[in-house]
């Protein structure tokens, strides 16, 4: 039993205990939904790392025989295409990472207008994914420094790139890994739903 799992199960017992005999049984039932939206928020909020956390993370899923796949991107709205692509990456290995441009780099790439979204907001919104294993901010125009330091077996990019055209391919091929590009779904881009709610406004 996972750790977060005891202390949900603890709660539970002490709630029960601790409540008096007298109280409506719909009392009891806010205080376990209470208890189990702030469980359910902590298993995202243990989704968002630093550098060091993820580090240790990434050791453990290694020992365990595991395999990593990485991928990143400002993801500033996300929308259909990025969540068919992302799912599509994590299809590929047992764990996936996302490294996310912080609002620094992201504004430095895209324009001061960018983000639209800050990075509470990214980081927690990708953490809520199912299918999302590890959430990383990196504050550099591109993962390179993040990449040397994970090591991923596998490396993704969206889009229509050439293996050799994507930041730190010469990292994962130097180790025997794989670099590939997925294919974005056309019609839909931040871009695209950034200027429909420009329209909208004006």
């Amino acid at each position: 039993m996972k750790y977060q799992d005891l202390l949900f199960y603890i709660l539970y017992e002490f709630t029960l205990k601790i409540s008096r005999k007298d109280r409506p049984l719909e009392h009891h039932s806010q205080l376990i939904v209470h208890i189990s939206m702030k469980h359910h928020f902590q298993k995202i909020e243990q989704k968002i790392y630093s550098l060091a956390t993820l580090q240790i993370a990434v050791q453990d899923w290694r020992a365990a025989g595991q395999t990593l796949v990485f991928t990143n991107g400002c993801f500033d709205l996300l929308h259909y295409g990025h969540i068919y692509y992302l799912a599509q990456a994590a299809d590929l290995a047992d764990h996936l990472i996302i490294g996310l441009n912080s609002d620094v780099s992201v504004s430095r790439l895209k324009g001061k207008h960018r983000p639209i979204k800050d990075q509470k907001n990214r980081t927690h919104i990708l953490a809520a994914l199912a299918f999302v294993d590890a959430v990383i901010l990196f504050d550099t125009d591109t993962p390179y420094e993040l990449i040397k330091d994970l090591q991923p077996d596998i490396l993704v990019k969206g889009g229509d790139w050439q293996p050799e055209q994507i930041v730190g391919s010469d990292i994962v091929l130097a180790d025997g890994g794989q670099v590939m590009s997925l294919p974005f779904i056309e019609g839909y881009s931040t871009t695209f739903l950034e200027n429909k709610i420009k329209e909208g406004i004006s």
